[in-house]
């Protein structure tokens, strides 16, 4: 019996944007195997199940999944995948719990405008002016596909296939390269209104708006404007669950309870990867999905690194990490709640600073599948430093402790939430740490926009490439999985890249 031939790819991880990449090139014909440490598939937006609660571990709020022309380099991925995804569509997004009141976020900018002017008509009149200057930035970008895009001058004849777009974009160049701080500060004096766009760019970040670049934010509101909001049936798992289906279809493997110990490296080239048992993979390409942090300082022996290369890479500072609330509820007599709920406790306090920033999430809400009947499923999350935390006596305490904030956000959307109670998961940095194998448990690099782009996809070693939120064009899930489009890329040549597009314009102009 002949052995299957090596692999050309080995992915260390399968998070979003090793999942994207790794989907992709065996779309194109690579022979990929995808090592994951964990037993289950998805990193960061993997879900588990607890006595009949199904569970997000991480992203929760999503957007353009059941648009058949949806501009969201994620369902354009799954398109060409062949991967179908349900999606319920909702409006408004949320509600944010804010000292002064509480405000329902609506998708369209009218709507959203009307509900701020009841709190300020002149910030409103500005708001409306802000996202205007947004959607300016969007609209031409939103006209050339994500999946098209590449990290290197091979993306240039594909530009060029869209003119208009380009003649468009000309102008909006300065605001490409700028922070949304940037755009809010020549739009924007409300002092009410600046901290609700700092709000939101920290949903979307883990930075407020001066640190968040232009570009992520105009695709957040553009997408608002012009395509459905939506929850994906089964969760963030039905996503994760039709990637690994795609990278399956197309001949790729995915290796779960697989924990990569070290990337091999020969005469400054990647030749494969150790396992923790002791086997070795050998492979022309290494991927790392890993954090920038787990992949220089711990993947790769130190000296296979030029030193300042190594030491400006792990000096980047990272955002926090999370306290997490995993609950299953009873739902009697709660049949008008809503799923999304972000909850401000403090405004004299900053947005990261320990449970200050709550986020809720009860999908249940839309997808009763993922509860027993008469029951609930809750998320509630908020960032909290790493630093101090350690598995002691007096940690189930300090857990406790910790999560006391999470309750008293809760208690403003359910007021009698304690005595609702029937499955309780209370998650630390430590916890973050262990299941998703990120440095200190963060959520990412903290990369402000004024401090120039997210590192690109390649390494100074050769044949090694990293992909994910440490990675341009950065953090959120459309991000991390253009940056599997733009990784995956890096490997195949620009024709393999138009054609695969027609492929994606064939498959939408059949389905309409």
């Amino acid at each position: 019996m002949m052995s299957s031939p090596p692999p050309e790819v080995v992915v260390i991880g399968s998070g979003l944007g090793g999942l994207v990449a790794a989907a992709l090139l065996a779309r194109y014909g690579k022979r990929v195997v995808v090592c994951e440490s964990h037993t289950l598939p998805g990193g960061a937006a993997h879900g588990f199940t607890r006595r009949g609660f199904h569970f997000d571990s991480g992203p929760s709020f999503f957007s353009g999944l059941s648009e058949p022309a949806s501009r969201n380099p994620l369902r354009q991925v799954l398109d060409v995948l062949e991967e179908p995804l349900a999606a319920i569509a909702y409006d408004p997004l949320g509600y944010y719990h804010l000292p002064e009141g509480t405000l329902p976020i609506y998708r369209q900018l009218a709507d959203y405008r009307r509900e701020v002017a009841k709190f300020t008509p002149q910030g409103a009149t500005e708001l409306d002016a802000f996202v205007n200057r947004l959607l300016a930035l969007y609209e031409p970008l939103s006209q050339i596909p994500s999946l098209g895009l590449r990290p290197d001058f091979g993306v240039v004849p594909f530009l060029l296939r869209h003119p208009l777009a380009l003649l468009k974009l000309l102008p909006q160049v300065p605001a490409v390269q700028k922070s949304a701080g940037a755009l809010m500060d020549q739009t924007v004096r409300d002092p009410w209104v600046r901290q609700l766009i700092d709000l939101e760019c920290f949903l979307l970040s883990g930075l407020d708006a001066h640190g968040t670049i232009a570009p992520e934010v105009a695709f957040v509101f553009g997408e608002r404007e012009t395509a459905p909001v939506d929850y994906p049936v089964g969760g963030s798992e039905a996503i994760v669950n039709a990637l690994v289906r795609g990278l399956q279809k197309w001949g790729g493997e995915l290796r779960l309870g697989t924990h990569v110990e070290q990337i091999l490296v020969e005469d400054g080239r990647a030749t494969g990867v150790r396992l923790q048992s002791g086997e070795a993979i050998a492979a022309k390409t290494v991927i790392s999905n890993a954090t920038l942090w787990d992949t220089y300082s711990h993947l790769l022996p130190p000296d296979t690194l030029p030193q300042d290369f190594r030491e400006t890479a792990i000096a980047t500072p990272a955002i926090n990490s999370f306290m997490h609330l995993h609950l299953g509820i009873d739902a009697t007599g709660l049949e008008d709640l809503t799923v999304h709920h972000v909850v401000v406790q403090n405004r004299d306090r900053p947005l990261d600073a320990p449970g200050n920033t709550c986020m809720i999430s009860i999908p249940s809400v839309l997808d009763p599948s993922l509860a027993p009947a008469g029951k609930h499923v809750v998320h509630v999350y908020s960032l909290e430093p790493y630093a101090g935390w350690q598995r002691d006596e007096a940690y189930g305490q300090r857990k406790r402790d910790r999560a006391e904030p999470l309750y008293q956000a809760l208690a403003k959307v359910i007021p009698d939430i304690r005595d609702r109670i029937e499955v309780e998961l209370i998650g630390t940095p430590l916890t973050h740490q262990r299941f998703l194998r990120r440095y200190q448990g963060t959520y990412g690099p903290a990369i402000a926009a004024e401090q120039g782009l997210f590192p690109s996809c390649r390494t100074p070693i050769a044949g090694l490439l990293r992909v994910g939120d440490s990675t341009l064009p950065g953090i959120g899930v459309p991000a991390v999985a253009a940056s599997g489009i733009l990784c995956a890329h890096s490997l195949v040549p620009a024709s393999q890249t138009a054609a695969l597009v027609e492929v994606l314009v064939s498959a939408r102009g059949r389905s309409q």
